[in-house]
């Protein structure tokens, strides 16, 4: 929409003083990102997004990745503008408690807010997620299909640039040819410590991303219609991912702060603010103004973008009639279809003995044939952690249509890019790796637990017994500190039956993420009374409650095949325990407390058997209780050698018990 420089200017300044207003009434937060981004954020809202304020998650709508997330107000103050559902009280409750505009965007707590941005470096991949889900469902969908034509934008720091995050995921967007991927790059060079000459002045940030594969273009930030020109020409280079290189002046508009580091991470300061205000000719009062003619401007706008979201769902009408098959899958990555049944039917036939990590191979390929918007991918590791869906090909830039994604050596990058996938909601994406370089991916899976996200991960080689490789690769602290993240299940399942109860849970849950425990060893064959799904479900139950027994032994994973061959030994002499699995312990404790109890009786002596850390479990052992655990790293041996080290054979836990019950 074309407009005069008078009141194009009215309107950037608009953006300006709402961000200043919202951050000084806060006293906290980040004025000088907006400031400084506000005409490169204007042409953009204005000139190119398509969305509808009305359905904000309408499926061809543009997508909009604020990675600076520190800059929030800068997205607010767009919603706000655009006609989202975030009004003038929005504003002024930024950073305040159960607030919609929280210091960093949250996705779900407002319209329009696709991801959960703050660290930096994770909306860069978040937005390469999209464009790979955009890339994935438009191919399968074919020529024409509603989801074909929409970009994903975002506006990216000199902190997102830094971190390793993006370099990573850079390099996977470049490689696989993510042309509808549009980045635009606040290069303000000034970081909270000062210049960005400090650590990053050595670096030439351009030929680093044309290495990478991408269309790099460099223009004034300020200048409103080189921005338009430069999103123009990366709109029409759609073989390559493209960043436009803005410089600008952080905190554009205050005399004292603009381009210093001082304008970063705390408000101007009323004096500085009125001075701004003066400078830029901007009415002292009232604060969080928004003129009639901006008003009447962003109405016109809407209007603009309410016509393009017409002319796109009528075309989108009509392929659905044209193409009713293809209108049928595109509903079930909608929805992200899940049969109701889905657990029952990957049991059918699977109580079967292995290591879980095969068994949860053939269960990847039944779930691929029951949920079409499963798709998977491993960091370089596929043979390891054997995720492959079979004759689903692997994607490319020549094979988007496939359902294995590759992602390299890149553990950061790959947690962040499902991400991404997530956000969207076209796919269930499951990512794998060792059970050890989940430390890698910690950040992702902290974002997905706090966004509710339903992001599935496969970790296998889950303890020590994996062997040869050593300490370096044997997880010993690993299940307890991704226990210790909320909303986040860690499901180890013992054999093929928990396992297949595993990967239900997981596919049917849709409010967080789940981790899968695999193990790379074959774990002893665990004999049950009966097996009901439904006890399974509820995160613990009892597999054996023989008569006369005076205490209980949980444990998990591999380790219960072994606590019950402990328990056999023990019986022989007349000490006789129950037995109970938890292949989820966030799933237990949730459930009511009168059947934890039924499970753990009040008073009943409880040893709990798993090959890790265990600290978690004391809260269940009690006082009087018993971990067996690992409380050092692990040593390269054959596992054999290590279980008669560790203590973790049948006959040494076993010992353990029997001195524990003798205390």
């Amino acid at each position: 929409m074309s407009s005069s420089a008078d009141l194009n200017r009215l309107c950037v300044n608009t953006i300006r003083m709402l961000a200043a207003d919202g951050v000084q009434q806060a006293n906290s937060g980040h004025p000088g990102m907006p400031m400084g981004c506000a005409d490169l954020a204007h042409v953009l809202w204005t000139r190119h997004l398509r969305f509808d304020p009305r359905e904000p998650r309408w499926l061809g709508r543009d997508r909009f990745v604020l990675s600076a997330g520190h800059g929030s107000m800068l997205l607010y103050s767009l919603l706000h503008l655009a006609g989202f559902e975030v009004g003038l009280d929005d504003l002024k409750a930024f950073r305040q408690l159960h607030s919609r505009t929280p210091g960093h965007p949250e996705f779900g707590f407002a319209p329009g807010i696709e991801v959960t941005s703050g660290p930096l470096g994770q909306g860069f991949a978040n937005g390469v997620g999209m464009a790979l889900a955009q890339a994935m469902l438009s191919a399968k969908l074919g020529t024409g299909n509603p989801a074909a034509d929409h970009f994903v934008y975002a506006i990216v720091s000199d902190g997102d640039l830094m971190e390793g995050v993006a370099a990573e995921a850079a390099s996977f967007a470049g490689h696989m040819k993510l042309g509808r991927l549009v980045y635009l790059y606040d290069d303000n060079q000034i970081t909270i410590d000062g210049s960005t000459a400090l650590t990053f002045g050595g670096e030439d940030v351009s030929k680093r991303f044309e290495a990478y594969g991408w269309h790099v273009q460099a223009v004034d930030g300020h200048d409103q219609e080189a921005v338009h020109h430069a999103l123009e020409a990366a709109k029409a280079e759609t073989g390559r991912p493209s960043l436009i290189r803005c410089r600008t002046t952080i905190g554009q508009g205050s005399p004292a702060k603009a381009g210093k580091s001082s304008s970063h991470g705390a408000p101007l300061g009323e004096a500085e603010l009125e001075a701004t205000k003066k400078n830029l000719g901007w009415p002292l009062e009232p604060r969080f103004l928004v003129p009639d003619e901006v008003r009447a401007f962003w109405k016109g706008v809407q209007e603009e973008k309410k016509a393009q979201v017409a002319a796109a769902k009528q075309a989108e009408a009509a392929w659905r009639i044209a193409h009713p098959e293809q209108a049928k899958l595109l509903e079930a990555h909608l929805t992200r279809a899940i049969p109701v049944d889905v657990t029952a039917k990957l049991l059918e036939g699977f109580d079967q003995h292995d290591a879980t990590r095969k068994l949860s191979q053939a269960l990847i390929q039944k779930a691929a044939a029951l949920v079409p918007s499963l798709v998977g991918g491993s960091a370089d590791l596929a043979e390891s952690n054997l995720t492959e869906i079979k004759g689903a090909g692997v994607f490319g830039a020549a094979t988007p249509a496939a359902r294995n994604v590759p992602y390299g050596i890149r553990e950061h990058a790959m947690g962040s890019i499902a991400n991404g996938l997530a956000y969207e909601g076209f796919f269930v994406p499951f990512t794998a790796t060792f059970l050890i370089f989940s430390d890698y991916m910690r950040p992702p899976i902290r974002l997905a637990a706090l966004s509710h996200l339903q992001s599935i991960y496969v970790f296998t080689h889950d303890s020590i017994f994996l062997g040869e490789d050593g300490p370096t690769h044997q997880p010993v602290e690993q299940l307890t500190t991704l226990r210790a993240v909320p909303n986040l299940h860690v499901v180890r399942p013992a054999d093929g039956l928990e396992t297949a109860c595993a990967w239900g849970h997981a596919l049917a849950r849709k409010d967080g993420p789940t981790a899968l425990i695999l193990s790379r060893q074959k774990p002893a064959k665990v004999t049950r009374s009966n097996f009901d799904p439904a006890l399974v479900a509820r995160g613990g139950y009892l597999v054996t409650a023989p008569a006369g027994a005076t205490f209980t032994v949980v444990a998990t994973g591999t380790e219960v095949g072994l606590a019950q061959a402990a328990l056999d030994l023990l019986a022989a002499k007349g000490a006789v325990g129950r037995l109970v699995s938890v292949p989820c312990l966030a799933c237990f404790e949730a459930q009511p407390q009168s059947y934890r109890d039924e499970v753990l009786p009040p008073g009943h002596k409880v040893a709990v058997v798993e090959a890790a850390r265990g600290i978690e479990w004391w809260r269940h052992a009690g006082k009087d209780g018993l971990v067996i655990g690992i409380d050092r790293f692990g040593a390269s041996a054959p596992e054999k050698a290590l279980a008669e080290e560790y203590g973790f054979t049948p006959a040494k836990v076993a010992e353990k018990l029997e001195s524990w019950l003798a205390r």
